[in-house]
Order: C-alpha cells, then structure tokens, then sequence
C-alpha cells in the first residue's frame, strides 16, 4: 500500500508496523485512517503523505460547517460511503463551460437544491481517502450530472467526523460511528430512494435531456410495474436496449443512444457502491428503492462484454409475500408426502432446479407452514428475498467472510430447532448442513440438479459419503416453471397420438398409483381471448419428489446409479416433471406445449 510506504520511507511507522497495519485494513471495512490513529499515526502526517502521493490540496480554509446549502449538493449516505463532504460554496474563478451550463440548467427544473445556488457557484468538497469505494469518479459522475462545480480537497477522517454533524436533524446526532473493533462487515446504511411517482416510461425526444438518475427510476419503475423479475441492459454495438423479464421471457420495451450507456451503468454501480473503474471483470452487489410504501430490493450482476458492460438487475419484491403450500402447484399426493417430511424432528429437505425456477418461493412456503412461534427457526439467505414473522433471517456477505458456511457454524451455537441454508454450494456448506441435519435439526436448503434423483449425485460428486446422506435426505424436490393457461383460454386437444403418448409415459406406473390419474382425459393448450392473445400468463411450478425410505438409503450406501434409485421410487408411485406436466394440462392449467419444454 503507496500510504503505508510512504509513512514508513518517512519513519513515522516500522516496516512491521505498516505489515500490521496493512494486514488489519485488509479484514476490517472501517477507514485505514481510524487505524493508523490507533496505532499513533497523526492526523498531519496523514494528509502531508496523502498530498504528496495524489497532488490533492489540504484544505486549510474556515473552521465553521458548510451551509445547509451546501449539505443539500450531497445527501447523507453518500457522504458516509464515500467519506466525501461539502467544506463551502464560493464564486468559481474559472469560465463555465457549455456541458455544465447544459446540466445545470436542466437540473435546476428537476431538483428544488438547485434553485438555492447560482450557476457561477463552486462547491468545495473534503475527501478523506482518494482510493476509497472510488471517491474521485463517483463525485465527478454525481456533480457533473447534477451541473454543479466543485473542487476536491484532502480533510482528515476526525475533521469528517465533526463537519458530519452538519446532516444532523432535529438536534439528533447522525456522527457515524468507526471502530474496526466492531464486529466485522459492519456496512453503512443503505440509500433508499423512493420511485413511487416516477414515470413509467419516457418520451424518445426526451430521452437525451433527462437526468441520468431520472432515467434509471424509469427503467426500475417500468419493470416493478409490469412485474418483470429481471432487468437487462446491454450495450448491442448501435444502440443501448434495456429488456424486462416477463414469465420466463426476455421482452425489449425502450433503447437508448450509445453515449448514456456508460452514465446509466455509473449511476448503477454508484447506488450499489461498486467500483466504476473496474470493467474488465464481473462485479455484484446490491441496493433498494422504496416504491408505494415498501421496499424492493434489487440485486446487481455486471459482465464484461464486448461492447461494454452488460448489467442484470434482479427485482426482489417481499410484498408479494410468501404463498400458502396448497397454492404453490403441488398435487394431493406431493402435498402429503411433503407434509409427512414437514412433521419429522430432523433431517434434509432439499429443493433442485435452475436458478430463476422458484426454489426460494417453494422453500418459504414450507417454512410458513411449521410453527416459528413454539420453535427457533434460523435462516441463511442471499438474499433476503421475503421477510416471514418470527424466523430470524440473515444475509450472507460473501465479500466479508460471512459465507454459507461460517454461517451455519454460528447458527449451531443460536440452539436452533429449524435451519434454512439459502443453497449448498460446496463441500464444506454440504458437510456442515448435513451433520445439523443428523444432530437433531430440520434443515431445508437448495441444490442445483435437473431432477430428484440427480441430489444424490450431486452431493457424492461433492464428497459426502453414502453413509451421510443415506439417513439424512427425507426428501428431495425437483421443478421447473410452465407458463399458466388464463381462465376461459383452455382448449382440449384431441388428438389421438396425444392422448396414447401420454398413456404410454405411465406405463411403469403401479396400477394402484395410476388408476387415481385422469388418463382417460384429454390435454389442453392455450387458446386466444380478448386481451390476451397468447392465452397465457403467469407461471407455476412442476415437480418430481424423491421420498427417502429404507430401500433408497441401502441403494445410496451401495452408491448405484440414477436410474436404479429412479426405478425403486417409480415403484412407490414417484413420477416425472414432464408427467407432472401433462397431468396439469389435462386439469386445464397448463398448455401441453409446455411438457416439451422440460
């Protein structure tokens, strides 16, 4: 690190004090300053060492705050992430020029802050630390959108402490407060942005004058509203699209020039606090605005493409809230053998599909259905994707150490009853979840496989042995999501190759589980109505599910195949997701075209 170096070339720390040092910035997130204080560092040395490196001045200017004013160019939360904060306002010296005229006028119509400062107005601002969350561009990003002028200048961390008090509000004190003796991850309160009122779209003639932020609101309030479950947004070499994930499908609604492409993707990573100079690599994170009196949270994904980086926004709205077990998509025969797991005192449920096909949802409802009042239920997520009463939820913070893993480590110790580890991703996460699961807890969790059986694999290729997993899986599920046909859109398909294919798929069916099957029935597809041409909206999940006895297990201790574990369920009555499938589309629920998709 240059500051350490340079303070050690300078002999106000050791050599072994500045490894120390360095070792300790490395695991905590407070400012390297609030260490170097602990370690006896001056203040003075700081800034004289930091000017020296970067050519940023000391601001040696008054003593008082800044005017409320000035506070207004630059909210609360953002001061506190980036340690940035207005010293004063003062005459520029210099011409304006054109670009900044432009925003400055054009904010002036959107932002009642504006209105209180001229346009020949210079904003000082103090930094602590220039390499932190990006200090330099984020505030060029912010101010040069906003049309104003400013000026950087090097402040001390305690001189930051003092100036924050400026953000105080009815005589509250709002000082944040650093300690790396905290415990670790602590992070800064999130900014929350309420988009309530913004609109929905944009006008193309408007698109090149509106604020970036402006923009952004926009493309979030226009996939909140059409219920979209991710957000695209892509630079295609001509021109900047943004796509809505609408059931399952990708749907283009609105283009941009190839100019605002890399503001809107800025104005992203600033909400997310992300580096802006990074776009070589992939990068995650996350923020929440607030929309019709709750909050949405959404999680970030940038990707390194050709034309720039690609940005995947994925809404994740708690209000929905979580759905009743009976509404989730379950037949009478999955809902009991879910039910009989749901009652037992221990062991693993665990849930298999593709990212996107309604594991978390299928999981939350299975929790909603045990009694959290009489039991301590803890969670692992991430994220966090609905809030339900009386489970304790946490976050994990991979970038901080707080893994699945050291997690559910800690969660042992909280006297658990019932344990919800958000996925098993690995060896460790695996080992650990099935040894709570053989201690006496209930533990839920997913997995990624392409059916049931395909967890017992999985968890081999991860390295548990047989004789762990055979007593501990009571049941492992498998699904997908199917477009739903709309009410009065059914139409039956009579089709004689259709209806013998069917009958066929169940030929190895028991008859005593297959003469409960509507066989004899014809399937449907979705028809066009008036206001939907499609005939369909909304999806639901199929399933397969694995049920655990005695012959399962001593199959899964003498490691034999898919296909022979397939076969010895397929006797108890077990069947596919495709054949879930079809059994919904004759029931009218799902189109029949849908089975070829699985």
């Amino acid at each position: 690190m240059i500051l350490l170096n340079l303070l050690a070339s300078q002999n106000i720390i050791s050599e072994l004090e500045a490894k120390t040092i360095e070792s300790e910035a490395e695991k905590s997130p407070v400012p390297i300053d609030e260490i170097l204080i602990e370690h006896n560092v001056p203040d003075a040395a700081i800034l004289t060492a930091r000017n020296a490196i970067y050519n940023i001045p000391v601001y040696d200017g008054a003593t008082s705050l800044a005017s409320k004013i000035s506070y207004d160019l630059l909210d609360r939360d953002k001061a506190e992430r980036y340690l940035a904060i207005p010293l004063a306002l003062r005459e520029r010296e210099d011409e304006i020029d054109f670009n900044s005229s432009d925003n400055f006028h054009n904010n002036k119509e959107n932002k009642d802050f504006i209105k209180n400062i001229h346009i020949d107005d210079e904003l000082m601002l103090g930094i602590v630390d220039p390499e932190r969350n990006n200090v330099l561009d984020a505030m060029q990003f912010l101010m040069t959108e906003a049309g104003i002028t400013y000026k950087i200048y090097l402040i001390s961390l305690s001189e930051f402490k003092r100036r924050f008090s400026g953000y105080a509000v009815d005589g509250l004190d709002l000082m944040p407060q650093y300690s790396h003796k905290k415990i670790k991850g602590e992070l800064a309160k999130e900014t929350i942005e309420d988009i309530t009122d913004e609109k929905e779209t944009i006008a193309a003639s408007l698109i090149d004058s509106a604020p970036i932020q402006k923009i952004v609101n926009i493309i979030l309030k226009n996939a909140i509203s059409k219920n979209a479950s991710d957000i695209h947004i892509e630079n295609v070499g001509d021109y900047v699209r943004a796509r809505n994930r609408m059931d399952g499908v990708l749907n283009s609604w609105i283009t941009f020039p190839i100019h605002m492409h890399a503001p809107i993707v800025a104005r992203i990573k600033i909400l997310c606090g992300l580096r802006l100079d990074e776009k070589r690599k992939p990068q995650d994170g996350r923020f929440s605005v607030r929309y019709e009196s709750h909050k949405i949270d959404f999680r970030v994904s940038t990707f390194p493409g050709y034309y720039g980086e690609k940005v995947v926004i994925r809404i994740l709205d708690s209000f929905r809230g979580v759905k009743k077990l009976e509404a989730v998509g379950f037949s009478n025969a999955h809902l009991r053998q879910i039910r009989n797991a749901l009652e037992k005192p221990y062991g693993m449920i665990l849930i298999s599909g593709p990212t996107g096909s309604g594991k978390t949802t299928t999981l939350y409802s299975m929790l909603n259905e045990l009694d959290r009042e009489k039991q301590n239920v803890v969670s692992l997520e991430d994220p966090i994707e609905y809030n339900i009463p009386s489970m304790n939820q946490s976050q994990i913070f991979p970038e901080i150490g707080y893994t699945f893993a050291t997690g559910l480590r800690s969660i042992l110790r909280q006297d658990p009853d019932i344990i919800m580890v958000g996925e098993i991703r690995d060896r460790e996460t695996a080992q650990l979840a099935i040894q709570a699961a053989l201690t006496g807890h209930l533990v839920f969790s997913t997995i990624h496989t392409n059916n049931a059986t395909g967890v017992i694999t999985r968890l081999l290729d991860m390295g548990v042995d047989p004789f762990l997993i055979a007593p501990t899986i009571n049941l492992a599920i498998a699904q997908r999501l199917v477009h739903k046909i709309v009410p009065g859109a059914e139409q039956e398909i009579e089709d004689i190759g259709i209806q013998k294919n069917i009958v066929a798929s169940f030929t190895d069916l028991p008859e005593e589980f297959k003469k409960d099957l509507p066989l004899d029935k014809h399937p449907h597809n979705a028809k066009p109505i008036t206001g939907n041409p499609s005939g369909v909206k909304g999806r639901m999940p199929v399933f397969e599910i694995l049920e655990i006895d005695q012959e399962i297990q001593n199959l899964i201790l003498n490691k034999v195949n898919e296909e022979e574990i397939w076969k010895a369920a397929r006797k108890k009555g077990m069947i596919k997701m495709q054949e879930d499938a079809m059994l919904k589309s004759i029931a009218g629920t799902v189109p029949f075209t849908e089975v070829n998709s699985l």
